[in-house]
């Protein structure tokens, strides 16, 4: 009996670090305003992945969850990454340039009417962009993202049910990859293995 208690006892210890861990490398987000529809809907639930941007830095189409830029002790925001640092971006009557090339946006459904000077981003800063451009709160604003106030990548989407899955991240080399299988009649399956 005493040895079945350790060993509950230290399975539990386990189960508990363990949680822990996961919670710090992986918080889930509570989702609530509506600035990354059609994308992401008021009351989703992702899953962030704070782990990613140790290894990689981020980049252009990722969904990323950041310290509020008005006040840091607030709610924090989730927007798309659109501007790099170091690039000039300018937006014409809602399309989007970045180096004076017009950015392929497959993610928005509606373009905004708002323009944005053409300006360079700062150094290890981000220019952000709801989904939503009609209602977001971003960079348009004049603010830009330093890279210590990204929190994590969007990683999955964990509620509501019908929208279990990856986080809708966009990256123009898996449009490429998933058209190329296309091309070559392969299944999405076999490009992954």
């Amino acid at each position: 009996m005493k040895a079945f208690l350790r060993e509950f006892l230290v399975m539990l210890v386990l189960a508990i670090i363990i949680f822990f861990l996961i919670q710090a490398t992986f918080p889930n987000y509570h989702v609530e305003y509506n600035s990354m529809e059609p994308n992401i809907h008021s009351g989703q639930r992702l899953v962030v992945n704070k782990v990613v941007y140790r290894f990689y830095e981020p980049g252009r189409g990722d969904i990323i969850v950041f310290s509020n830029p008005y006040n840091p002790e607030d709610k924090d925001f989730i927007k798309r990454i659109i501007g790099l640092p170091g690039e000039t971006i300018e937006i014409k009557t809602g399309i989007v340039y970045i180096n004076d090339s017009q950015l392929d946006e497959p993610y928005i459904e509606d373009l905004s009417s708002h323009s944005f000077q053409r300006q360079k981003i700062p150094n290890n800063e981000y220019f952000i962009l709801g989904d939503n451009r009609n209602n977001s709160d971003d960079s348009r604003a004049g603010w830009t993202v330093p890279r210590q106030d990204i929190i994590g990548k969007a990683w999955l989407s964990i509620w509501p049910p019908s929208k279990w899955g990856l986080a809708p991240n966009y990256s123009p080399i898996l449009i490429i990859a998933r058209s190329m299988s296309d091309y070559l009649f392969l299944s999405e399956v076999d490009l992954w293995r």
